[in-house]
């Protein structure tokens, strides 16, 4: 079953989040913490948003989105940060059924891109992707600015 994801998912969806990370090979990178979470997802003004997939009771898939605004298209669109399922349920369609939850999310409320990061060795995820009809963005060249750069850019002029 695939639904919003409630307070008492937190704990789960916060193990599930530094699986992916362990997943990805950067577990050293992934902070998170359930407060974090249930701030970010419950809080006054939420800024994130996610679904999870169930099983017998146990949530085994994520998805964690927000939104992010195209001023060429003039109105928002979801961008997926973490789209996960457990090993042992892969291939069982978790994972398309999360996607397709954020299609009609974006749908229903006139939003015009569902995008995401995958990396470039993920090839399993990669040709999964394609077979939903995402295309790669190869022409854009991802950007970030993090710890001492950061701190250097914002500090006061």
């Amino acid at each position: 079953m695939i639904r919003r994801v409630e307070p008492r998912d937190v704990d789960a969806v916060v193990g599930l989040v530094h699986e992916l990370a362990l997943y990805e090979k950067a577990p050293e990178q992934c902070h998170l913490t359930a407060e974090q979470l249930h701030t970010a997802l419950f809080g006054e003004s939420p800024a994130l948003f996610g679904h999870v997939a169930e099983v017998d009771g146990r949530v085994v898939g994520i998805a964690l989105w927000f939104l992010n605004f195209s001023t060429w298209d003039g109105v928002h669109g979801i961008y997926l940060e973490d789209l996960y399922v457990t090993p042992d349920q892969r291939g069982n369609g978790l994972g398309k059924q999360l996607l397709k939850a954020l299609a009609q999310e974006c749908v229903a409320k006139g939003y015009t891109r569902l995008q995401w990061w995958v990396l470039n060795w993920n090839e399993p995820s990669i040709g999964f992707y394609k077979s939903l009809g995402a295309v790669p963005m190869d022409e854009w060249t991802t950007m970030r600015v993090a710890g001492d750069a950061l701190a250097e850019l914002g500090q006061s002029l």
